[in-house]
């Protein structure tokens, strides 16, 4: 089996687990499509990092710890609002808006969850600007490195996506093993409803949730206060010992976060990448964009078929 087999097995197995389909029929032997060239530039990125990091051993020698004087509970605080505050306004929202038609009633919960995001975001910038040296730029949202962190967010993302797919279709195999030949990853809620509705307002706040919202808020939290948090608590252990630490343990909190356990090992792959792209380069925007062009790319490719 060559390497075009691989990596076009590998994103047709993504795609089939992120979008409930059947799989497309197989090209014949010898063909390459823009699939096979992505993943196949993506593992050459990885290994000439592999490679020039020691297998990762050296990867953060240079990283350096956000200075900040936050208490280890505070990630918490958003949190929480997010999760409990949050989740009961838009229970609220629904219960007084009574019977609605279905894509109406999602409308209405992106509508509050969108509100409750920004009210988050907030609370984060406010603790960010509190607790942190240089406050915002220490946080690392400094805009004047917002270019070059897109640039390096998409080459971060093209060499970890062969491993998304591995780690996909490696829990694929190892659910059909257990529960049997019929097993299938679930397909994620946004997903679910940009397929089943076809309302044109509630498509457009979905794809602005997953690409906007989300990824800065999620990344905000997580990765700024949670990640920071965490390598803080740390402190003691060597340099980048206590970086990749916090990235570990925040891409597990980070992963097991969502209900769904199928998707836990490639959302923990993800953020693996992402909690380094923030320790290597301190600039938030570098996860962010990271996510937002996973979040923005399984969209299209879902909106595609």
């Amino acid at each position: 089996m060559n390497i075009s087999d691989i990596t076009r097995g590998l994103h047709i197995a993504m795609l089939n687990i992120m979008q409930g389909q059947p799989p497309p029929q197989k090209p014949g032997p010898g063909a390459i499509d823009l699939t096979d060239v992505i993943c196949f530039v993506g593992l050459i990125i990885f290994g000439i990092w592999l490679l020039k990091t020691s297998f990762g051993k050296n990867a953060l020698n240079d990283s350096k710890p956000r200075r900040n004087n936050m208490p280890f509970y505070m990630p918490f605080v958003p949190l929480l609002i997010w999760f409990g505050l949050v989740s009961l306004a838009i229970l609220i929202a629904g219960s007084l808006m009574g019977n609605l038609e279905n894509w109406k009633s999602a409308l209405l919960d992106n509508v509050v969850l969108c509100i409750g995001a920004v009210v988050v975001v907030a609370v984060i910038i406010y603790l960010a600007r509190t607790y942190f040296a240089r406050r915002l730029k220490g946080f690392g949202l400094n805009v004047k490195t917002i270019h070059k962190d897109f640039v390096a967010a998409f080459i971060n993302l093209l060499a970890v996506w062969p491993l998304i797919l591995l780690a996909i279709v490696l829990t694929t195999t190892f659910g059909k093993l257990i529960w049997g030949a019929d097993y299938e990853i679930q397909q994620h809620e946004g997903l679910d409803m940009i397929t089943t509705y076809s309302q044109l307002p509630l498509r457009i706040l979905i794809i602005i949730v997953a690409a906007v919202v989300a990824p800065v808020l999620e990344e905000m939290l997580f990765r700024g206060l949670f990640q920071t948090a965490i390598r803080s608590f740390f402190g003691s252990f060597r340099q980048s010992h206590s970086a990749w630490l916090a990235i570990v343990i925040s891409s597990g909190l980070f992963a097991t976060i969502h209900s769904n356990m199928a998707h836990w090992p490639a959302l923990f792959v993800l953020t693996l990448c992402m909690g380094y792209a923030y320790e290597k380069s301190g600039s938030l925007f570098r996860p962010i964009f990271i996510h937002a062009l996973f979040n923005g790319l399984t969209v299209l490719a879902t909106l595609s078929q």
